[in-house]
């Protein structure tokens, strides 16, 4: 029974498992099991070379972002669990008890974030309902999203990213990730505010 499962290794799937990976040292995190089915290859970040990012480097390539953020989370935070090469089919059940089916496999968890992007068809048995046209790409043919209220799909899932309702803006996804992330550890903490941040030592 993982505690989260983040659907999504792409920029706002990745941002949310940093963010909740870097929280181990909280009392109320430190014995939470995450964990992240990286169904990477379908990310848009793929072909996108990136000059506009706060932080990333002039000319980075998408396919790079991808590759070395899994490798910083895993570096940093080996307690979030990779999944990789599955696909999401299928999400039944209910808050805090959820069944989340692959092609491969089933895994349980309290918590769901789906972080995968905005394209149609939307292929998650269970969640037809919340699917609508993009608010914010109306112009893009077989843009989809789910409908959400700040992140909150229903009890228990939360989206983030394009899928969210947000453009497709490697920096906005990023913070939609992560905003993501600091409502699961509010919620951890008992509905108090939590913020993470690293300190330089003097």
């Amino acid at each position: 029974m993982y505690d989260v499962l983040i659907i999504g290794g792409g920029v706002s799937g990745v941002s949310c498992a940093l963010v909740l990976g870097s929280a181990y040292t909280k009392p109320f995190a430190s014995n939470k099991k995450i964990g992240l089915i990286a169904h990477q290859k379908a990310s848009s970040l793929q072909n996108g070379v990136y000059n506009n990012a706060y932080g990333i480097p002039p000319g980075k390539l998408g396919s790079e972002l991808l590759d070395e953020s899994l490798e910083h989370l895993q570096q940093l935070y080996p307690h979030v669990t990779p999944i990789e090469k599955e696909k999401v089919v299928k999400i039944e059940g209910s808050v805090g008890n959820f069944t989340i089916v692959t092609n491969k496999n089933k895994y349980h968890s309290k918590l769901i974030v789906i972080a995968i992007g905005s394209g149609s068809p939307f292929l998650i048995e269970g969640l037809e309902t919340y699917v609508i046209p993009h608010k914010k790409a109306l112009a893009i043919k077989n843009r989809i999203q789910l409908q959400n209220d700040d992140h909150l799909v229903k009890p228990g899932i939360y989206v983030c990213g394009t899928l969210a309702g947000h453009r497709s803006q490697l920096s906005i996804a990023a913070g939609s990730g992560a905003s993501v992330a600091g409502d699961v550890l509010t919620l951890w903490n008992d509905g108090n505010h939590v913020q993470v941040h690293d300190a330089i030592n003097k």
